[in-house]
């Protein structure tokens, strides 16, 4: 039996509650937070009761409308803010235990962060902004400069190394983010809203751009969202808040066809499956002995990518894993159902 790896994040039982109250009220409420009670009192409600883990490589993806507690809970969790109650681990270290210069240490070398806000310096080039924190923790000048080329590069902003802020795009501002937040080479990576200053299509390029990025970097992501859309196409889980409690955490497929509350219904109503399901959640078994289609598709495809293909075969078609291994088959009746049927009545794998 194998044991499971450490979270690289773990919270459990966080509240953060604002006020001059919030410990006492907190405290006589046994755990149980009344919102009215806490209003009356001058406190206002941010994290409630929150525990959950994130494992190396994952992407939980934090959403809820504003005031729903999720940048509150990225604050908590990267220490920016002091918590109410309640216990966060980084890789198995007590992160509210940590003195000031312990916290110091794991912000340069363990996290990394993004904003909405750009915070480009705009007197420095690209190349100078992207350099600063690599200088900040003592690196030389040649050696930092290289390594933020090196990003330049990663985000495909080659050309652009010597031009001042004013000079890019807001999407090219917003690379210049990433790309400086990815020099200091964190394992842990919070994004808060990253993309919801852009436009539409630069915000899709940039989600475009995100996902290039983790497929080789395989980083260890909290990322915020208000776009339910945007949490879909990004996420391998998604944690949906309301008032400062997570309603439900499940992956995608999961949420969309089994939401755990009304309000996180609201979020799915609308949304086709075919867009958010891969392959590898609606599977059948594979039965050696039957007959297959010549065809074959990925267990990671998107099924909206290969219904068509799927539909036109009479006969099952195998799905593969990376090493091309047959780990399951999709048939017509799947797909059909999947593109026409309830989503409460759909089967899932996890």
């Amino acid at each position: 039996m194998s044991i499971p790896a450490q979270p690289v994040i773990k919270c459990e039982s966080v509240y953060k509650i604002f006020g001059d109250n919030a410990v006492k009220m907190l405290k006589q409420s046994g755990g149980k937070v009344d919102t009215a009670s806490l209003l009356e009192a001058g406190c206002v409600i941010g994290v409630n009761n929150a525990s959950f883990e994130v494992h190396k490589g994952e992407m939980l993806v934090v959403m809820g409308l504003s005031g729903s507690g999720k940048s509150t809970l990225l604050r908590c969790i990267s220490r920016l803010i002091d918590t109410t109650a309640g216990d966060i681990f980084i890789d198995g270290e007590d992160l509210l235990a940590m003195n000031a210069k312990e916290l110091i240490n794991i912000r340069r070398n363990k996290m990394g962060m993004v904003f909405q806000s750009f915070a480009l310096l705009p007197h420095k080039t690209v190349l100078e902004n992207i350099a600063l924190p690599l200088q900040a923790k003592g690196m030389s000048t040649n050696d930092s400069m290289d390594r933020a080329m090196d990003m330049v590069n990663l985000v495909e902003l080659t050309g652009c190394e010597n031009d001042f802020p004013r000079q890019l795009s807001g999407g090219q501002q917003q690379r210049v983010g990433i790309a400086r937040s990815l020099a200091v080479e964190p394992d842990i990576w919070f994004l808060d809203e990253p993309f919801s200053a852009l436009d539409p299509l630069i915000r899709r390029e940039m989600q475009d751009e995100f996902l290039r990025l983790q497929s080789s970097l395989n980083k260890t992501i909290l990322f915020v969202t208000h776009d339910f859309d945007e949490a879909l196409r990004l996420a391998d889980r998604i944690a949906i808040m309301k008032d400062g409690v997570i309603e439900q955490i499940d992956t995608p497929a999961n949420i969309v066809l089994n939401p755990a509350t009304e309000y996180v219904a609201k979020f799915t109503r609308g949304v086709p499956r075919e867009r958010v399901l891969s392959c590898q959640t609606i599977m059948g078994k594979y039965d050696a002995s039957a007959e297959m289609s010549d065809i074959t598709v990925s267990e990671d495809a998107i099924v909206e990518t290969v219904a068509e293909s799927v539909l036109t075969e009479q006969k099952p078609v195998a799905v593969i894993d990376a090493e091309n291994k047959i780990v399951g088959v999709l048939n017509r009746s799947t797909v059909i159902h999947v593109l026409f049927g309830e989503a409460n009545s759909m089967p899932v794998n996890n």
